[in-house]
């Protein structure tokens, strides 16, 4: 609360400060997600570490629409729980659908394989409009404030279990089981505040099921009763532009709407679909009331419905054999480095974005973990041989592995496992050294954190949690919007410099990595600066070579050319890629005026240092003086 109070504006004024307590906070966040997720794990018997974990259906056309429907949506799995353990006790699991969005239902998944993911929380609107649900659970955090409306509107009743979220629903806690059903099910009350989790579990599929027996499944996956209300409902635009004004990516719904209205061709529309956020500011902002996210949906109903894949369960922690396996080759860089995709759905693009991204470099042998809306974002999107990345790679922490963690509060278990680096691998200790933890991560730990769609506070204060940890954070386009960024200047070359432990010197060094927190606009930036931000001062010149290579057959892949800063991060030939030395030796001497030896192949001068197998850098001064023995230079 003091933190909260001291960056409040009208209080703090220092950058630095500021800076300071958004950090610590974040490292706070961090361990208070752990805590939350080994709670679970221990209580509700949540994989426990295990590369393994079943796969489960994600996506839109993931029900069976003649089953009753029980959606659950929030982050706080202790409500949805129940409704899982009363159906497996009444020998009914098999009877009704159960499936979730956003967290719980990532948890929810871990709980019990035979739940199922919807989606993120751009889903749930479209979940809603569909009229899937039979009943509706709500608890906490990532949910749409409208949700209440949105259901009255769709006639699905709307149990709300948080008192962070109530609704102004009446609370019925006191209330007997069958006059909450009564109360939702005859429409008396169009939800309630029901914060006991063992009555959650009796009401939900209670209500489903009289529910379901009043539509008998069939207003279920329709977004309009006939193609002519559509039509309908499409001619009402005037092409006022009012909704590609307020779009946060102003898409052109104006031209998609007049291409229909002139042609009967949906086409248009349908492309929209994929970029859209169902945020709804389009609906607010239209003088017609035209259902504009309806219309979208139903245009490209198609592929929607067929957007389905599988998700491996959230695993949790990573193993410390895993640590022991592939520790060495990540801090000498044999491994390129870890990928962490973690944050919301705010893509700038088409969901299928983030697989191409993540793809790309576990074709490369990178480490990719995952968590949160990322993680079944990736579970959406099948190849052309119909699979998901998840089908693809395996679950384990190695070169080439896809890990999901679990959901948002499981970000805490990739944190965990450069720390464990640190720990394990390198003997450093843990109890009150967190400084000398995260100057280990940043000199020597290639992992750097990844949020293409960020939106939400918690996708700021994990970011920022990595930041503090020493991994740097590339953000999407939308994350511009949190107005703050962690940008080096590699230009001041005085800048950038550690203490050596082996050589009890200030060594000046290649600015690696040369930011902690950078947005980038598209997937060809943002798959090229993850490479580059892998790259660490203490990388071996195998390691070092590795990761250039993969840099900058990226940069040519995408760019079409060699990256502009490729030069500072040699040391020496050693570091080049192999099948392009010559041709890069040439560039250094013309280019960059780099003494070459040509009879020996070998650079005489030019990097900023020369690669030393000892090299133990430190820029915590009183890491340098515990490992020296002495000082620090000044």
């Amino acid at each position: 609360m003091k933190v909260l109070h001291s960056t409040h504006i009208g209080n703090e004024e220092s950058l630095l400060d500021y800076e300071s307590k958004a950090m610590h906070v974040s490292m706070a966040d961090h361990v208070g997600m752990e805590v939350a997720d080994i709670a679970q794990i221990v209580a509700y018997n949540f994989p426990k570490a295990e590369p393994d974990t079943p796969l489960v259906d994600t996506g839109f056309g993931i029900v069976d629409k003649s089953k009753p429907t029980i959606v659950v949506v929030g982050h706080n799995v202790m409500y949805a729980r129940p409704v899982a353990d009363y159906l497996e006790e009444m020998g009914r699991i098999d009877d009704f659908e159960l499936a979730g969005l956003c967290c719980t239902a990532h948890d929810m998944t871990r709980y019990n394989a035979k739940a199922k993911i919807f989606g993120p929380i751009s889903y749930q609107l479209r979940v809603i409009r569909a009229g899937i649900p039979d009943v509706m659970i709500s608890d906490e955090q990532c949910i749409r404030a409208d949700l209440l409306e949105a259901c009255k509107k769709m006639g699905i009743p709307l149990i709300a279990t948080s008192d962070a979220a109530a609704r102004g629903l009446p609370d019925v806690s006191d209330w007997p089981v069958e006059k909450i059903v009564d109360a939702l099910v005859s429409g008396k009350l169009p939800g309630v505040f029901l914060p006991i989790p063992e009555k959650v579990g009796q009401v939900a599929p209670l209500v489903a099921e009289a529910i379901f027996k009043k539509h008998g499944g069939e207003r279920k996956y329709k977004f309009f009763e006939s193609d002519e209300a559509l039509m309908e409902e499409i001619n009402k635009c005037t092409q006022c532009m009012n909704c590609v004004f307020t779009c946060p990516h102003s898409l052109r719904v104006d031209q998609g709407m007049a291409h229909a209205q002139k042609t009967g061709d949906l086409s248009k529309l349908a492309q929209l679909e994929e970029q859209c956020l169902a945020c709804m500011k389009c609906e607010q902002a239209c003088p017609k009331n035209i259902k504009i996210i309806n219309v979208i949906m139903r245009a490209n109903y198609d592929r929607l419905y067929n957007k389905t894949g599988k998700t491996r369960v959230g695993r949790g922690p990573i193993q410390d054999t895993e640590i022991r396996k592939v520790g060495q080759p990540i801090v000498f860089g044999q491994i390129p480095g870890v990928i962490a995709a973690v944050g919301c759905i705010n893509f700038p693009d088409e969901m299928k974005s983030i697989r191409e991204i993540l793809e790309e470099f576990l074709k490369r042998r990178y480490i990719v973990v995952t968590s949160g809306c990322h993680a079944m974002d990736i579970g959406m999107i099948k190849d052309e041989e119909g699979k998901t990345l998840y089908e693809k790679y395996p679950g384990n922490f190695d070169a080439g592995g896809l890990v999901n963690t679990g959901s948002c509060v499981a970000n805490s278990h990739i944190a965990g496992a450069a720390i464990k680096i640190a720990n394990i691998f390198a003997m450093r200790p843990l109890r009150g050294n967190y400084a000398e933890i995260a100057d280990y991560v940043l000199n020597r730990v290639g992992a750097v954190g990844f949020s293409w769609g960020p939106y939400s506070h918690k996708a700021a204060s994990i970011a920022t949690g990595f930041n503090r940890l020493g991994v740097p954070v590339v953000v999407g386009p939308h994350g511009t919007k949190y107005r703050r960024a962690y940008i080096g200047k590699p230009w001041k070359k005085d800048k950038w410099w550690v203490y050596d432990i082996k050589s009890r010197q200030k060594v000046f060094i290649e600015p690696a990595p040369d930011s902690l927190l950078v947005a980038v606009e598209t997937k060809e930036e943002a798959i090229v600066q993850l490479a580059r931000l892998c790259i660490r001062p203490n990388d071996t010149n195998q390691g070092r070579q590795i990761k250039l290579t993969h840099y900058i057959e990226l940069h040519q892949k995408y760019f079409g050319d060699l990256p502009d800063d490729w030069a500072v991060y040699v040391r020496s030939e050693a570091d080049l890629p192999l099948k392009m030395r010559d041709q890069l030796l040439k560039v250094l001497e013309e280019q960059y005026g780099w003494k070459i030896d040509w009879d020996k192949k070998k650079i005489v001068e030019g990097p900023v240092r020369h690669f030393d197998a000892g090299f133990n850098p430190t820029i915590v001064e009183e890491v340098y003086e515990k490992y020296a023995g002495e000082k620090a230079p000044r």
